[in-house]
């Protein structure tokens, strides 16, 4: 069956609200970990994930961080109109750029009471922090099919945007989430080795991970790599066409330091920590094929669409390694120490992944794309991965907890 083919309903199952975690354990490496290899399932916790790992595999991290992208104003009338950020609006290297900016940023965003707020009024938010003033204003711009374009501006003027989201805004927890971010979920809803801000949503399967756990792994000679992906909004987005082809596949920026990109040529497939982690690998394939059948290929037409690989590219047969040597060679040859592009990917099942060897992840939501990835991953296994899953209460979703599959080609 083609790609685009693929009717969303089959990948459907009864998520009762109730498993869904509301709150983390108290412990992170507490988290139940279910071990799924062929048609063999294990129970066990986070803890002791190093036991089922291959001697000296390698992990792939990504460690984006979450931002403050909730921000709420309240109007004189007493209607609360609540600024989701999405991505910023301008051209930019990379997150960091727009997060650094001082006076004034200008973002795509999604608005929640967006009827309650007219076209050229000033939204107006004022707090005191040590006898010191902190205020910020937004204004619409624009507005387009799905988001608006809204202008920030603030004083003191000389703070970063990264600063003031700080002291203004909350963290944005998932919609299933049904209660209010508190300050546990400041740094609950995060990673401990979260580096890169740029993302609204966490990349979950890295919540389970502890200092003493990555500790412990790297005693057993389990190497560790980073690379970035900054997750979207869209990560939550469900299908909701009858079949893929109807579906618009999120976009979101990745950022590979070359160095990990010249490690990851020299190994024998990975296991990757999330399926963030997973699209950025099998992303950085296919942007390395791109370059072996147009080495000139600018950077602006490295991004990857949501078809193009069915459609285009499946039928060239480069190895992991040929791929990446090529992404490497077109990287010196452009002065680029950092890859900064776009991905669409869409992982359905009966894709081949080119780069990973297993995924540890969370259990997702039904009819989501993250569920295709493990459907792609053990074929029609899944429903029983998840059937017992929820028989044996596990956790679902952010805050829950998560299983190792071993990719069985």
């Amino acid at each position: 069956m083609k790609p685009n083919a693929i009717k969303i309903k089959d990948f459907n199952y009864l998520l009762p609200n109730e498993k869904i975690a509301v709150f983390p354990l108290a412990n992170r490496d507490d988290s139940k970990l279910l071990i799924v290899e062929n048609d063999t399932l294990k129970e066990d916790i986070y803890r002791n994930l190093g036991t089922y790992l291959p001697p000296e595999c390698t992990l792939v991290f990504n460690n984006t961080k979450v931002i403050e992208a909730r921000l709420l104003f309240q109007k004189p009338s007493g209607a609360t109109i609540e600024i989701f950020l999405l991505e910023p609006t301008e051209i930019i290297s990379n997150y960091e750029t727009a997060l650094a900016q001082n006076e004034s940023s200008i973002w795509n965003c999604m608005v929640g009471g967006a009827g309650k707020w007219k076209h050229g009024t000033i939204l107006e938010k004022t707090i005191s922090i040590n006898n010191i003033q902190f205020i910020l204003t937004a204004t619409i711009i624009d507005k387009k099919s799905t988001n608006f374009i809204i202008s920030f501006n603030w004083q003191p003027s000389s703070l970063s945007f990264a600063e003031i989201l700080h002291q203004f805004g909350n963290i944005p927890l998932p919609p299933y989430i049904k209660r209010q971010a508190e300050a546990l979920d400041t740094f609950r809803y995060q990673t401990v080795y979260a580096k890169n801000a740029g993302s609204v949503a966490a990349p979950t399967a890295g919540l389970h991970f502890t200092p003493a756990l990555l500790e412990d792994l790297e005693q057993q000679n389990i190497r560790q790599l980073q690379l970035t992906l900054h997750v979207g909004a869209g990560t939550f987005k469900p299908v909701t066409a009858e079949t893929l082809a109807d579906h618009s596949m999120h976009a979101e920026l990745i950022e590979v330091n070359i160095d990990i990109i010249q490690k990851l040529a020299k190994l024998d497939g990975v296991y990757t920590v999330g399926t963030t982690a997973l699209r950025s690998l099998e992303s950085l394939y296919w942007m390395g094929v791109k370059i072996a059948i147009d080495p000139t290929i600018s950077p602006e037409n490295l991004h990857i669409n949501q078809w193009e690989i069915y459609e285009k590219l499946e039928s060239f047969n480069y190895s992991a390694n040929d791929a990446l040597n090529h992404l490497l060679i077109w990287m010196k040859k452009n002065q680029l120490q950092c890859l900064v592009a776009k991905t669409q990917l869409l992982v359905t099942p009966g894709y081949k992944f080119k780069m990973i060897k297993g995924l540890i992840t969370n259990f997702h939501q039904p009819q989501s794309t993250l569920l295709l990835i493990i459907a792609a991953l053990c074929g029609d296994n899944w429903k029983m991965i998840y059937q017992y899953a929820l028989d044996h209460n596990f956790r679902f979703l952010s805050y829950g907890d998560g299983c190792l599959i071993k990719y069985r080609d």
